[in-house]
Parts: C-alpha cells; sequence; structure tokens
C-alpha cells in the first residue's frame, strides 16, 4: 500500500467539507444519531467552515430503521461522488450481503479521496467493497473473529475503541463510534473544537483509540462524572504543568486510591498515560498547523525538553516529530496539486 494512503489527513484541505452517512432498510438509528449529532448539526460557534451534512440512501424508497421508524433520505449513492467523508453507520447483519453498487460507489468515491468512516458492523460494508485490503480495521469484539475468517486480507485489531488509517477509519461497538467521530473532529479541526462538541455531548473529550473495548468497572455516578468532566477541562488548560496523583485527588475531593480506580473506570487508563496522549495528540496538532520549532512545541506541550517529546512521539507514532511534519505537509502540498 503506498505511504500516503496511510497517512494521517485531515478533510479541512476543502472549503466546508461535506460528510455523507449512508442511509438503508434495516438502519441502525444509533450509529446514524452518532453521525447525525457529531458532524450534522448546526454549529454556529464553529464558524463558517464546519461541515456540510447530507443522507444518501442506499434503497429507493422509504426506509425502515430500528426501532419503528421509516424515513426518505436526502438523496441516492450520487451523493458519495462530491462526499468528503463517507460515513458508514453500521450495517444490517454480518450475514447480510453488500450491495455491488453500494460497493462501487464507495471504491469510487476513495479512489477521488473521500475518507471512509465505518461504525461496529459498517466494518463489513467496507471490507466487501475491498478498501480494507492490506490496512487495519477493527469491529465490536462480537464480529472480529468472523472479519477475521471471511476477510483474511484484513489486519483486524482486537478490542481497540477505533482504528485509524488515514483515509479509511473504523469503530467498535456503537459508543465507540463517538469516540471516532470525535477523533475525526480533532483531527479536523483541533483539540478545542472537538472539546467544545464533546461539552454538547456531555462525553469525555477524549478517549484514545487504542483503549480496551471492555468495561471492566461500572460508569462513575453523575456526581463523579460531573468531577471528572471539570477535571479534564482544567488538564487540557494545564498541560504544561507537573500534576501528581495527589494533587489531582485532592482537586476532585477524592482519596487518592479512590481517584485512581475511579479516573479508570471513566477514562480506561492512568492518569499519567491520559496525559501523555492530550500531550501527544496537542503536539501533533502544533506540528500540522504552527512554525513552532520542536524545542517549542516540547515547552508548550509539557514535555519540557525537546529530547523527551521526541522519544514519546516515536514510541507512540513510530515516527520523530520532525518526519510527522514533513510528512503531513507533503501530503498537504500533494492535494493542493490536485
Amino acid at each position: 500500500m503506498p505511504e500516503n494512503s496511510k497517512m494521517m489527513t485531515n478533510l479541512r484541505q476543502a472549503s466546508r467539507p461535506l460528510v455523507v452517512v449512508l442511509a438503508y432498510d434495516g438502519l441502525c438509528t444509533f450509529e446514524f444519531g452518532v453521525a447525525v449529532e457529531v458532524f450534522g448539526l448546526p454549529r454556529p460557534e464553529m464558524g463558517n467552515d464546519w461541515y456540510r451534512f447530507s443522507v444518501a440512501s442506499v434503497e429507493e424508497g422509504e426506509l425502515r430503521a430500528t426501532g419503528g421508524i421509516r424515513m426518505v433520505a436526502d438523496g441516492d449513492l450520487s451523493l458519495l461522488e462530491q462526499a468528503s467523508l463517507v460515513v458508514i453507520p453500521g450495517w444490517r447483519g454480518a450475514d447480510e450481503r453488500v450491495p455491488p453498487a453500494l460497493c462501487e460507489a464507495l471504491r469510487k468515491a476513495h479512489a477521488r479521496g473521500s475518507h471512509l468512516l465505518s461504525i461496529c458492523s459498517g466494518v463489513f460494508v467496507l471490507a466487501a467493497a475491498g478498501v480494507l485490503d492490506g490496512r487495519k480495521a477493527t469491529t465490536h469484539w462480537r464480529y472480529t473473529e468472523t472479519l477475521k475468517t471471511r476477510f483474511p486480507a484484513i489486519q483486524v485489531i482486537e478490542d481497540v475503541l477505533y482504528q485509524d488509517e488515514g483515509t479509511v477509519l473504523t469503530s467498535a461497538g456503537s459508543a465507540a463510534g463517538l469516540d471516532l467521530c470525535l477523533h475525526v473532529v480533532r483531527r479536523d479541526y483541533g483539540i478545542d473544537a472537538a472539546n467544545l462538541v464533546a461539552r454538547r455531548l456531555v462525553i469525555p473529550p477524549h478517549r484514545d483509540g487504542t483503549q480496551t473495548q471492555h468495561v471492566t468497572r461500572p460508569v462513575a455516578v453523575l456526581r463523579e462524572s460531573q468531577r471528572f468532566g471539570e477535571l479534564f477541562d482544567f488538564l487540557h488548560l494545564q498541560l504544561t504543568v507537573n500534576h501528581s496523583v495527589s494533587s489531582l485527588a485532592r482537586r476532585v475531593g477524592m482519596s487518592e486510591r479512590t481517584f485512581l480506580r475511579r479516573f479508570a473506570s471513566a477514562t480506561g487508563t492512568t492518569p499519567a498515560r491520559w496525559l501523555l496522549s492530550e500531550r501527544l495528540l496537542r503536539a501533533k496538532e502544533y506540528l500540522e498547523n504552527s512554525r513552532l520549532s520542536v524545542d517549542s512545541i516540547a515547552e508548550q506541550t509539557g514535555f519540557g525538553h525537546s529530547a523527551t517529546l521526541r522519544h514519546h512521539f516515536r514510541q507512540h507514532y513510530n515516527e520523530s516529530p520532525t518526519q510527522y511534519r514533513k510528512r503531513v505537509n507533503s501530503g498537504l502540498r500533494q492535494k493542493e496539486i490536485r
């Protein structure tokens, strides 16, 4: 697979990128709602270049959706010809045939440069279209063995929330679709925009794609969820500060042991790993959107020294910050030429 097809790319190279979500008979209502909530709602606070949104029907006429809903879409598969991002919100079953016309429309859209994103069982649509061959992908843990067996050309990554392969993205279960869609917003518009969307959704602003699908502890009660939401907001504004477990525990009014347990319940990771992930994301944003030196970025993201940033960046992304910046900028220039 060409290197540029694996590249972390964003949609804002186009003015007001068009997100097209598929609708089909037997539509998975929750997964469809995830795409609508993140990409389809008017958000005047985001400015004039926020996503445009449309719905493309796979079949003609009125469609049924889970929960007794019936709907008529904006248009047909021809909408994919203008799409910047195509979202496949689940599928009517892992054993259900994917129409050849849909496979062909997805292949053509991807060849033109459209990004493709699947939620949960929607991965079987991308797999049937052949756009995942030679790539990594994930899906709900119930479907991973089926996906591996039927599509051996796909490297199935088990027990993660989502997988970003640049222009093709896949998520695990239905709720993980929210994490992946927020990841796309973060990639396209930056951390602050993603945080604003997450705040309106009243969900944690970021869960890394590598987190496990399995929640081993119950979700925190409302009062604790509010505490952690405020803590995440505070930490995003204070990434350069050295935080200790004791200081964070005091901030939310918990003992250290309780804090660590509840933090793991809310995020699936430790405070140190969460902070490292957020600092790396902020560093990537600076590398993509500024001309700051690696030394300056290290200071402004809490790493302190460029050597520390380089170490963690290479360990996490398998390349140096400088290599990442060159690769992303090269991809942007190629897109502009096209």
